[in-house]
């Protein structure tokens, strides 16, 4: 069956759910508010200018993760997906994913952040697999480090060819749907590559390349 590939932030979602969940954490004073929201939102400037140390940010973004222990997090979770992604859930990108259903294909979200974030949000939108960045996990807690390639810009092609390569598959009719220019090693791999709500750069390259554009956050 083809794949049907989605990005998360900004894609399926009208906002940026590892950035939303840095803002949580300040909101709910878990982190101290200043230095957190200025180095979270550096770290968002240097993403969306394609300039983003993944290893940088990931020992940041990590790191409130490792301070406290599962089930508390898994309360602030829940709490964060009532109030910062719910509201954010793109009907048209939710109607996409059910068009793909009803063919028939996998489907499949591919993420640079964390599967503790992203995996209830996969779940909430029905999708059965799930490629993100994966915390390194130690003895029922997190260490503050990654386990493995974070699945960012060639990490998310080098990820997903592992993925595929464990299921005797390949990217034969696939598709993938993205915002941003970070995502070019993949979207030039697939056969069908979609921009969504594009992002200048992206918008620019999809326009030379007459790749379709789809505007699912108006």
């Amino acid at each position: 069956m083809p794949l049907a590939i989605f990005d998360l932030d900004n894609t399926l979602l009208a906002g940026d759910s590892d950035f939303l969940w840095g803002v949580h954490l300040c909101e709910i004073g878990v982190v101290d508010r200043a230095y957190y929201e200025s180095e979270n939102a550096r770290f968002y400037r240097d993403y969306l200018a394609g300039e983003l140390d993944i290893q940088a940010f990931l020992t940041f973004a990590l790191k409130p993760l490792a301070a406290h222990d599962i089930d508390q997090l898994q309360q602030w979770r829940e709490q964060f997906l009532s109030a910062k992604i719910e509201p954010i859930i793109s009907a048209a990108g939710r109607a996409r994913i059910e068009g793909h259903r009803r063919a028939n294909d996998t489907l499949l979200i591919i993420t640079a952040t964390n599967s503790f974030v992203t995996a209830p949000i996969a779940e909430r939108l029905e999708v059965p697999h799930l490629i993100a960045t994966e915390p390194e996990q130690r003895d029922g807690r997190f260490t503050g480090r990654v386990a493995g390639t974070p699945s960012f810009r060639d990490g998310k092609v080098e990820r997903l060819m592992q993925w595929l390569a464990g299921r005797g598959e390949d990217l034969a009719g696939s598709w993938f749907y993205s915002d941003s220019h970070n995502d070019l090693p993949l979207l030039e791999r697939v056969t069908h590559p979609v921009a969504v709500n594009p992002d200048a750069k992206l918008g620019e390259i999809a326009r030379h390349r007459g790749w379709p554009m789809l505007n699912w956050h108006a």
